[in-house]
């Protein structure tokens, strides 16, 4: 049975293009970029390569540099612990765990931790959020776009926002559902972003903290002294150099892939009975990713859909892979939108990428309408 895959959000297949032209860097090119010879000291020209063309898809190098992290979780972790050098932190109800649950432990050891609601749409109420700002606030971080919904925060101006009631705050987004799918580049008032590599066609096992080089924080992980002392350990190499291809292919393509996987979308929506699905937030593609959507099968529990399409070849997700482990039953993300829990047990979250066909859309509404009918029918 061949599976079409719709869980983009969750992971993405690497490009088998790419991954043909890093596989040098598991053979020939394996040396390690701190070791004191040449071959060494070629590689670690490679890794600074890589820094560079994956900083220029949305920075200028003048103004920021990247850090190379082991994923998305890590480098977010960096940014919350290492940020909050004092007073408060504003952040959201939206965020990743990677984030929320970083916030929760900066909590339990005795920081002011402030959280701001979302609107219905699935973006941050940002005049509660502003209210929560102050002049201690060491840091706020607010997701670019949600992992769950496709929810799209207006970060620069946001972040122009906060810098206005309190210039010293820091400002971070987790950028890992944005980049290489957003057409955008890092306005002046971000200070620090999130990307990881395995969302955009590359490998598990690497992110990336671009940060703003007149920022400063403390690191995260100590040891050897890579990345300028500001991440030890050392480096992955074919991992990186898999991002950076991913990248690049990612962003010479990037408006192309937004086109269509607006269109994608759209087909979608278009095609999901409406008598049985609910979509969770808006269709303005000004206030969401179109790579994400979110919706509701009220009466039947998404875990359960998601088993049974799963069985008749389509893989979808019911919301945060991250979250999976977590064994919640709702969603706070969801209900943090005033979902009524009804709904919110029978969220699923479809979630495309630029390979996406309209023909995978199609057999994936068919299965799921099909899905939910006769679920329905069983539970008269």
């Amino acid at each position: 049975m061949t599976k079409i895959y719709l869980d983009n959000a969750a992971t993405t297949r690497p490009d088998a293009g790419c991954l043909e032209k890093a596989k040098i860097y598991l053979g020939d090119k394996f040396y390690n970029p701190s070791s004191m010879y040449g071959e060494g000291y070629d590689i670690r020209r490679e890794i600074d390569k890589s820094r560079e063309n994956i900083l220029s898809c949305v920075a200028r190098a003048e103004e920021f540099e990247l850090i190379f992290t082991s994923c998305g979780t890590e480098a977010d972790n960096q940014a919350l612990f290492c940020g909050a050098k004092r007073g408060n932190v504003v952040t959201t109800i939206g965020e990743h765990p990677a984030v929320y649950n970083a916030a929760l432990e900066l909590k339990q050891r005795g920081v002011d931790v402030r959280i701001a609601p979302l609107l219905k749409d699935g973006t941050v109420n940002v005049d509660n959020l502003l209210s929560l700002v102050d002049e201690k606030t060491s840091i706020v971080s607010c997701m670019h776009v949600n992992n769950e919904t496709g929810a799209l925060n207006d970060i620069d101006g946001i972040s122009a926002l906060v810098k206005d009631k309190n210039p010293a705050a820091l400002f971070h987004s987790d950028g890992v559902q944005a980049f290489g799918k957003i057409p955008y580049r890092l306005g002046k008032c971000v200070d620090m972003y999130t990307i990881s590599a395995h969302k955009i066609g590359a490998l598990k096992g690497t992110g990336a903290l671009i940060k703003r080089k007149k920022i400063s924080i403390k690191p995260y992980i100590y040891g050897g002294g890579q990345e300028k002392g500001m991440r030890s350990g050392t480096e992955n190499v074919f991992g990186i150099k898999m991002f950076e291809f991913a990248a690049l292919k990612r962003y010479s393509e990037i408006s192309e892939n937004y086109k269509r996987a607006t269109d994608m979308f759209e087909l979608l929506c278009s095609l999901l009975d409406p008598s049985f699905f609910k979509i969770i937030g808006e269709r303005d593609m000004e206030r969401r990713s179109p790579y994400v959507l979110c919706v509701s099968a009220p009466g039947v529990r998404g875990e359960t859909i998601l088993h049974e399409v799963s069985d008749k070849g389509l893989l979808i997700g019911s919301g945060s892979a991250c979250s999976s482990n977590e064994k919640k039953r709702y969603s706070r993300v969801i209900l943090a939108q005033g979902v009524s829990e009804a709904e919110a047990d029978g969220i699923l979250r479809i979630s495309l990428s630029p390979e996406t066909t309209s023909e995978e859309i199609e057999k994936c509404a068919k299965i799921l309408n099909e899905t939910v009918k006769f679920r329905l029918e069983m539970m008269k």
